[in-house]
């Protein structure tokens, strides 16, 4: 039975592939011949090295159809496509062997496919002997901080290009791990990041001097290709656009700030009626139940409740905290470390509080996508890791809840008299569910007053113990109240992400059975006007006018 499902899988997965070829060749060459640029009209120029190797990922999809909106706008469109361009790439990076170069044969030949017919300015990679000479004998901390004179022609005047600072994200997310080790073989891949971020940087710049566009469209800009050329075009005073997956099935994010700190702009004024609080309390009924999904993922196949043992161990402490940690490879980015310079610094202080509190029961639970069964975003440096290092699961007031246990998150947080998160999104629904929460890393909705957000460790000490003893004199604690300014502004920023900045591209999108990767529907040309498409109306006005992406 195993073997027929299978060969099934297998067949299907076939068939996707060969119809999602077909459909991209058809819609491409209709673009071909009914695009038609606006004299006078300034391109756009696009870019993403870091969305797919094969196959059509949801970002990759998103910006093939942006551009194919853009041409059919009468919008010149510029492709920059890496053909074997970078030394090592960020999907490309073997993790188990860094000598192992990118498979770029069969990533050329999905860019072929995906940009048949378009304007493509391609680039190939070419070392620099005197940057070269520069990187020799530089440890991994001096790497991480390296900078190098890049020539601006715009300006006439060289500028330093903070080349560890763009890869270093990268780098991290790559082998999902925060600290990398100071050895011949970490040097050797952070110097082969650096290297392909300065040939880009040249090859970006002597682009946008040659084609002079309008405007640069670029996947999220914290992967170090896109990060680069953001910071080439920004360079020439440039508008760069970056999007990422949105927060509804199919849907995109795109902003001209930092895509992955989901910057919006929320009215002062807003209020949401009867009926969009009924929408999102449907929403949030479903995802309370493990019933949603993140860039096509969904992190619950299923979702227990607490059991009698849990919870008669529960019983024995005044009260109970539980500690939501989140996925190394989300943390590596740049805008969440500002209070703590990484998420285990922070677990090392909590590590303190729990061990001055024997008082207080401590849930310590590793996000559900830390270990992601057969992924390759398995992660590499782990809570789970830190946590058996510390022997934080022998302390007789902790408990350790592994990314595989499929406890809900939610009933710990109905237990809880108040909660410690990092960044990661249940800091913003415990809030929703009426619990005050301490928050150690920047996340998207600390834009807002949300949680309690303290600015240095100190603060965020201080914080928890005010927490932890306020009403001591209690045998047991009450729970710790969200403020009522706080949950109303977690409703209004949850209201928005969802459905003011998440653009909806169901009308060309559906899930494939392949993980992580979608299809083309069935659609012709004219699905992709502005007249036609409340999306690509909003993205064109933003790409060429600076306009609002809600």
């Amino acid at each position: 039975m195993a073997d027929l499902k299978r060969f099934s899988y297998r067949l299907r997965l076939r068939l996707a592939i060969w119809q999602n070829k077909q459909r991209i060749q058809e819609i491409a060459r209709q673009v071909v011949e009914r695009a038609q640029t606006t004299d006078g009209q300034r391109p756009v120029v696009a870019f993403n090295a870091s969305t797919r190797l094969t196959g059509l990922s949801l970002n990759a999809a998103f910006q093939l159809i942006t551009t194919w909106g853009l041409r059919l706008a009468g919008i010149p469109v510029v492709q920059f496509v890496c053909q074997s361009g970078l030394s090592r790439c960020v999907l490309g990076t073997d993790r188990d062997d860094f000598n192992n170069p990118p498979p770029c044969q069969t990533c050329i030949a999905q860019s072929e496919r995906l940009f048949a017919g378009a304007d493509v300015a391609a680039f190939t990679f070419k070392p620099d002997a005197k940057l070269d000479e520069a990187l020799a004998g530089l440890s991994v901390a001096q790497l991480s901080q390296f900078a190098y004179a890049f020539p601006v022609e715009s300006t006439g005047q060289p500028i330093q290009i903070p080349l560890g600072e763009l890869v270093m994200p990268s780098i991290r997310w790559s082998l999902r791990r925060h600290h990398l080790d100071d050895d011949p073989e970490h040097r050797f891949l952070l110097s082969e990041y650096i290297r392909s971020a300065y040939h880009l940087a040249r090859e970006f710049n002597s682009l946008l001097l040659r084609v002079k566009p309008v405007s640069v469209l670029v996947f999220n800009a914290a992967m170090y290709p896109e990060a680069t050329a953001r910071w080439v075009a920004h360079q020439h005073g440039l508008p760069v656009v970056s999007h990422e997956v949105g927060f509804q099935r199919l849907s995109a994010f795109f902003t001209l700030g930092q895509p992955t700190a989901y910057p919006m702009a929320i009215p002062d004024d807003f209020e949401l009626s009867p009926a969009q609080n009924g929408q999102l309390d449907a929403y949030l009924e479903k995802r309370f139940q493990g019933q949603f999904t993140m860039a096509g993922i969904q992190f619950w196949p299923e979702m227990r409740g607490l059991d009698e043992a849990f919870l008669q161990k529960a019983s024995q402490f005044r009260q109970v905290v539980p500690v939501f940690t989140n996925v190394v490879y989300d943390t590596s980015q740049m805008h969440a470390n500002v209070v703590f310079p990484h998420m285990f610094a922070w677990l090392d202080l909590v590590l303190e509080i729990i061990r001055a509190h024997p008082e207080t029961l401590f849930i310590i639970r590793a996000h559900p996508d830390e270990m992601r069964p057969n992924s390759a975003k398995l992660s590499r440096e782990s809570v789970r890791d830190w946590v058996h290092n510390h022997q934080v699961d022998k302390l007789p007031n902790a408990i350790f809840i592994d990314s595989q246990e499929y406890i809900s998150s939610y009933e710990l947080i109905q237990l809880s008299k108040f909660v410690m998160v990092y960044n990661s999104s249940i800091g913003l629904e415990a809030t929703l569910l009426g619990r005050a929460v301490l928050c150690g890393g920047k996340a998207r909705y600390t834009q807002y007053p949300i949680v309690n957000f303290p600015d240095t460790p100190q603060a965020y000490r201080e914080q928890a113990e005010t927490f932890l003893a306020a009403a001591s004199g209690e045998q047991k604690q009450a729970p710790i109240g969200a403020a009522p300014e706080f949950q109303k502004n977690a409703r209004r920023f949850l209201y928005f992400q969802l459905y003011r900045a998440s653009l909806p591209f169901d009308d060309f999108l559906e899930v494939g059975p392949r993980q992580g990767f979608v299809l083309l529907k069935a659609f012709n040309w004219q699905a992709l006007l502005s007249r036609n498409s409340t999306t690509m109306r909003i993205l064109i006005d933003g790409i060429l006018h600076g306009k609002s992406f809600l």
